[in-house]
């Protein structure tokens, strides 16, 4: 058993070794902090290397551009930040707030718009890539006071619930019934020779499938859409 004086004795190194150590690990941060900032100082005679380019891009201002834009067959002349998406001029700048921001990223669908009479997500374009192109928007599809056949089988079927999604859906499909009228197959085309015949519920749900609703009114969109598929054929 150890004595009073041993017990003293060993309690003395052990903190001399703790001191020690905490006086080591100190040193030894502080030998490697100037070493890293050492190490990043230029050489004598040698220029600073220029800050990444992404950083120089996000310090320099703002690309201000000057288009024409054709949508819903009028043409409006504005000027964008060259990195304004085709959503944003529409509802920032020319006040068309029919055509939704869902996600923002592409994978929701709300924003479908017809670019040129092909759908295409207004959140993943950029409006100065489209000067001088047609644009059609929801509140384009109808004939003043006479709804787009889109329009009006939606209501007849109760296409809808909440809305959000509903003019990025009635866009897409008008879209999709061209792209079908054109021959253009689906994943889900049998024969991928010759042209798409009466659209299935199947073909269909495929051709929409880059448009979500929320509120799960599929079954009520995919009648609608037949409805007018088959109005055509």
């Amino acid at each position: 058993m150890a004595t009073d004086s041993e017990f003293n004795e060993t309690k003395v190194r052990a903190q001399v070794s703790r001191r020690s150590v905490l006086k080591a690990s100190g040193l030894l941060a502080a030998v490697q902090v100037s070493a890293l900032a050492a190490s990043r100082q230029p050489a004598p005679g040698v220029t600073p290397s220029r800050p990444c380019v992404a950083r120089r891009i996000a310090e320099r201002a703002p690309t201000l551009m000057r288009i024409r834009l054709e949508v819903n067959q009028r043409t409006y002349a504005i000027t964008v930040d060259s990195r304004t998406t085709v959503l944003d001029a529409l509802r920032e700048n020319l006040g068309m707030k029919g055509t939704k921001k869902g996600c923002d990223h592409g994978q929701c669908g709300a924003c479908t718009v017809l670019i040129d009479g092909r759908r295409s997500n207004a959140c993943l374009t950029l409006a100065v890539m489209h000067d001088g192109h047609s644009i059609t928007t929801i509140e384009g599809l109808a004939n003043g006071d006479a709804l787009h056949p889109m329009q009006a089988a939606f209501l007849r079927h109760d296409g809808f619930q909440c809305g959000y999604c509903t003019p990025g859906q009635i866009c897409s499909s008008v879209g999709m019934l061209a792209e079908a009228g054109k021959g253009m197959p689906s994943h889900v085309t049998a024969d991928l020779e010759s042209p798409t015949g009466a659209l299935t519920d199947e073909e269909i749900r495929e051709r929409m499938s880059g448009n979500l609703c929320r509120c799960s009114a599929y079954p009520n969109i995919v009648a609608a859409i037949r409805e007018v598929a088959g109005a055509r054929s």
